[in-house]
Order: C-alpha cells, then structure tokens, then sequence
C-alpha cells in the first residue's frame, strides 16, 4: 500500500519590538542572564500587565499579509501549564479569537502553484529559557528568564503539506514574508525563528486524517526536514507491519537522525483556557486596520517582477536579489547611484555573495554598504582600476569598512593606462617567450592571451588590459 504524508506546522517568530509584550523590559538578544527581567514577566504576584501595541500591529501585519480574516474583536487568554520556564504558571496567549484566521501562504513547487492553508495568526508571550546540565557540564538545569515575556507570533497552517519538498519552500516563503515586513529578524541560530511539525500518514487517495503525531524543538530547517522525513518513515514502517500509530509528542535526535517519544497523549493538551482578566478586549478598528494595511510593503513576488521589468534583469537573477529585503534593498540602494543593474546585480551575486557563504552570514549582516560597491565600480568604469584591481579592492573594502578610493591610494593600485611606462615590459615579456612568438607568427593568435597575462602578472595587474592588448599585437608584428 502507498501511503501520503499530512504534514502541518506550528511557526513561533520572535517580534522585533524593543520592549516585551506585556512590560517595559528590553528585548535585545544576548544580554547576561535575568538581567532583563521585572515583577512583570517574572510572575510576581499583584501585577498588572501592559499591552505593547506595537506587537499587534506587527502581528496584524503578518496575518493581512497571509491573506487572513480579522478578528475586529479579540481578546487575550491564559494557557494553563507549569513549567519551570515559565514563572507564572501561565502563558499570555490567545485562542479562540486570534487576531487572524482563515488564511493562506502561495508557494511554487516544481512550477506548480499552491496555496498552504493558514489556520490562524495569534500573538503570545515567549516563556523563559532552560539550560540543561549536559550544555554546560554539570548536573543541574539553569533558568534564564530574559526571553519570558518577548512577544511571538504563532503561525498556525491547516494540515495541507504534502510533501518535504512544499515543507521546505513554505518555510523559506514564510521566513522572507516575515523579514519582508520587518516583524523578526528569523535568526534561528538565536531561536527567534522555531518550529512544531505535525505529521500523519493516511493511504494515498483517501481524504480521511491519520493519527497525528508532533515533533518539538525545532531549531532550524535543516531539523525540520530531517525530524519530518525520519518520521515518515517510522510511520511507514509501522503501517506495514499493521501496527496502529500512536498519538504522541516526539523528539529530533539529530546524532541518531531518529524521532524519540517525549511524551504520549490520549487526546489535545487540557490547557484550561479562558480570559485574560487584567487586560480588557482588544477592538481593531477600521481606521486602525486600514493604517497598517497602508504601511505594507512591496512584497516579494511583485518586488520580483518589478525588478524585471524597470531594470531589464533576467528572471533567475531578479528571484535571488529579492530573496531577502536586505539585499533588495541594497541593489536598489547601490542602483540609484550607478545606473548599471546588471553590473550591480553581477557583483552583487557572484563576488559579494561569495564572501558573505565563507563568513556564514546573510546580507543582513553585510559589512559591504551599497555606496561602496558604487564607488568601486566607477572607478572601475573611469579605468582607475582594472576588473581583477577590482575583486581584490572588493574585498579589502568588505574587511576594513574603507571606501574604494581610500584603499586604491594607500596599496597604489592605481591602473596603468601609459603606453610609454607599458610598453618596455610588454617588449620584455615578448623577449622571454620566443616559442610564444614562434607561435603567433605561423597564425596562433591565442598566445595573444598568453602575452597579456604575463604583462599583468608582471604589474600586478594594474596594468590597462585593452591597452596592454594593442601593444601586444603591434610589438608582435614588428618582429
């Protein structure tokens, strides 16, 4: 028997808010231990929490950009869990009146269009984190209690994945949206980005759900793709043996590239939920929403077509500057100084990128500012420096952070376009290679070539190689 996977996710995003949901406590990442913490999101008892009206419009944000229903009423709900990283015993959190529902995410597979059901946008509060012993060597747990509190948007999809091919790209679409929109910085490294995957088999063609089983604690990806297909096939296993799947809350263990039981459940969590009773409901009004819906921005689809279309750029080269803004934003930033979108958008995808795989590093943390580019490739344009000059001064300029002038007159790498300081070295070179010259006098102009490139390697390439070219072939044919 063939079977399908039903594959759904839960998506947690930390919101790029400076101040906590509920409490005027800083959100910066990395700061040492309950250090960013008050009475407030510590639970104490007697306190009031504030709502940060900024995390619902950035989680407002995110559901209209999902194509969402509004909820023009909404409220607040306590989750009722214990758990040591979370000091109250309860979580903020919102349930039956998210503040979107409804919704759906396009994404294109293998060329085919598709659209990835959203079930709801709510908005919560994130708890604290945990330290295990095995972390850091010893034989207890540590709790750190600056993230409890942070503001989260949960993004919740309709059981409509089908394979790890449309898993993969829905999350690469939904974490471009995000960044698109300026709501989260998606650093999964940092956990500003984690994911719950849920997933059933069912035979293929039935329309009936199988037993669903969730996967926690996924931190990137990579741990995504891997949890969900090791489950599949665990699932599959069993299935063919006439076992029954049982309804359960597993684990990723990468080392072993196996899902592992965390706990078993007869049926969904009992988190007793009911209403905030220290903040009153929220009423998204018309003006309101209509106000944030005017402040979205282009997104990346259109951003795509546009960039087609108004600079002439090949579709392939248009879909990777606009994969993130940030390096949208520096085409179209270094575009505006130098009307060469082509040229941009070369340097950009094969030299800039390059740099930034071997660092590890998004363009969102590109030291390369847009009006540096600029200025090195009008000097390059002016015939300052040469294409080669070029790649190194690129670089220098991503490790110092100086300007492609600077740097050009403190390594004297100015080009040299004088044929009289050329032409003895070009007449040396020529000099040193007489089977060379043998060779282009019975009509192999390839060594043409090869003379240029010992020219430049001689000046290290400063050296005019349109010029070098010409003395070459006139030194050449008066020998």
């Amino acid at each position: 028997m063939e079977f399908e996977p039903v594959i759904g996710l839960e998506v947690h995003a930390e919101l790029l808010t400076k101040s906590k949901m509920f409490c005027g406590c800083p959100t910066k990442f990395g700061a040492p231990p309950n250090t960013q913490t008050c009475p407030v999101c510590l639970g104490f008892p007697g306190v009031l929490p504030v709502v940060n009206k900024k995390a619902i419009e950035y989680v407002l944000k995110v559901a209209i950009a999902l194509n969402c229903r509004i909820n023009r009423h909404t409220i607040f709900e306590r989750k009722n869990y214990y758990y040591p990283d979370l000091p109250k015993a309860y979580q903020i959190s919102q349930k039956r009146l998210p503040l979107g529902y409804d919704g759906w995410l396009e994404i294109e597979v293998d060329g085919e269009i598709r659209h990835i059901g959203i079930a709801d946008v709510h908005i919560e509060e994130d708890t604290g984190k945990l330290i295990h012993g095995e972390e850091g060597g010893f034989e207890f747990s540590l709790i750190d209690y600056n993230r409890s509190g942070i503001p989260l948007v949960e993004i919740v999809t309709k059981p409509e994945i089908r394979s790890l091919k449309e898993l993969e790209e829905f999350m690469v679409a939904l974490r471009q949206l995000l960044l698109y929109l300026e709501v989260s910085d998606c650093k999964m490294e940092q956990g500003s980005l984690r994911f719950e995957a849920s997933v059933s088999l069912r035979p293929k063609g039935s329309s009936e759900l199988g037993t669903r089983v969730e996967i926690k604690n996924l931190n990137s990806f990579k741990a995504v793709l891997g949890a969900v297909e090791a489950e599949i096939k665990r699932q599959q296993q069993l299935l063919m043996r006439g076992e029954k799947i049982q309804q359960q809350t597993m684990l990723w263990n990468e080392k072993l590239r196996i899902t592992e039981p965390m706990r078993t459940k007869e049926t969904a969590h009992d988190y007793r939920y009911f209403p905030e009773p220290d903040i009153p409901p929220i009423v998204i009004t018309d003006e309101w929403l209509e106000n944030v819906g005017k402040n979205l921005p282009e997104f990346p689809k259109q951003r795509m077509q546009r960039f087609v279309e108004q600079y002439g750029l090949p579709i392939q080269d248009a879909k990777l500057l606009t994969a993130s803004k940030a390096s949208a934003d520096f085409f179209e930033r270094c575009v505006s100084m130098l009307q060469q979108p082509k040229t941009v958008a070369n340097w950009m995808l094969t030299e800039i990128q390059s740099l930034l795989h071997d660092d590890q590093i998004g363009w969102e943390d590109c030291p390369l500012k847009p009006e540096q580019l600029a200025g090195m490739l009008k000097l390059l344009n002016d015939g300052v420096i040469s294409g080669r000059i070029a790649k190194s001064v690129l670089e220098e300029m991503y490790r110092t952070g100086k300007d492609a002038q600077t740097i050009v007159n403190e390594m004297g790498l100015v080009q040299i376009t004088d044929e009289a300081q050329l032409r003895p070295i070009v007449d040396r070179v020529i000099a040193e290679n007489p089977d060379a010259v043998e060779k282009f006098r019975k009509g192999d102009e390839k060594v043409l070539g090869f003379f240029v490139g010992q020219v430049m390697r001689a000046t290290k390439g400063r050296a005019n190689p349109q010029i070098v070219n010409k003395l070459v072939r006139e030194l050449l044919k008066g020998r």
